[in-house]
């Protein structure tokens, strides 16, 4: 008789998140982006400032992303995409809390998660569908915690640092699970530059920065 192996838990699920990460923040602002090769076990996610967003996602397998972005981190990776874009210098936004900025975060999270969803379809043979991704501009210290419902929740936090040696922090809960290679099969490859494309073409209707802070205090009871 066969044996059959796993071949994929939460651990590896979290890999190709963070590598989606990289590989989109890399596209989108021709900077480098690197993670810790140590990943933290906690025991449940928050939003922190100074700016936080989290992503709900569900159907194969459950569960919930929050990224938490110092104000240096996030104007680094703003300002380097919005000038890989072609914009001047002068006309992006002087400080963390401005609206462009939150929608700018808010749509590269989109990508990244829209990145993961694909890879999670071509390597786990599973689909899982996302939220619209709630960002939020914090400006005093204070922690948000986000919960979501899972039966047996594994949570991670890992460590991301730009070209410039900011810091920014992944959090990832999903239900424990394991995908168990039954036969063998082969991922279709995606051309990475596609990327780019779709956040050209996804520019043209980006919900304004003040009702995505809406929404969000609203379904965390605030």
């Amino acid at each position: 008789m066969k044996a059959y192996s796993v071949v994929c838990g939460a651990d590896d699920i979290l890999r190709l998140l963070c590598d989606s990460v990289v590989k989109v923040l890399h596209l989108a602002t021709a900077g480098k982006i690197s993670y810790s090769g140590m990943v933290q076990r906690i025991s449940r996610t928050c939003l922190k400032p100074d700016i936080g967003c989290f992503v709900l996602f569900d159907g194969g397998f459950s569960g919930l992303v929050v990224t938490n972005f110092s104000a240096a981190a996030a104007m680094e990776l703003y300002e380097r995409y919005m000038l890989n874009m072609g914009m001047a210098k002068e006309e992006l936004a002087s400080g963390f809390t401005a609206d462009e900025v939150s929608n700018v975060m808010g749509e590269l999270m989109n990508q990244i998660v829209g990145d993961f969803t694909g890879k999670v379809s071509r390597e786990l043979q599973t689909c899982i569908t996302q939220s619209q991704p709630k960002m939020l501009a914090l400006t005093k210290q204070v922690v948000l915690s986000v919960d979501t419902h899972l039966d047996r929740p594994e949570v991670r936090r890992v460590t991301f640092q730009t070209g410039c040696g900011n810091i920014f922090y992944l959090e990832m809960a999903v239900d424990y699970t394991e995908f168990i290679k039954l036969n063998d099969f082969e991922a279709e490859d995606v051309n990475p530059d596609r990327l780019l494309e779709q956040a050209g073409n996804n520019t043209g209707t980006p919900q304004t920065a003040s009702t995505e802070q809406e929404d969000l205090l609203q379904s965390l009871g605030m």
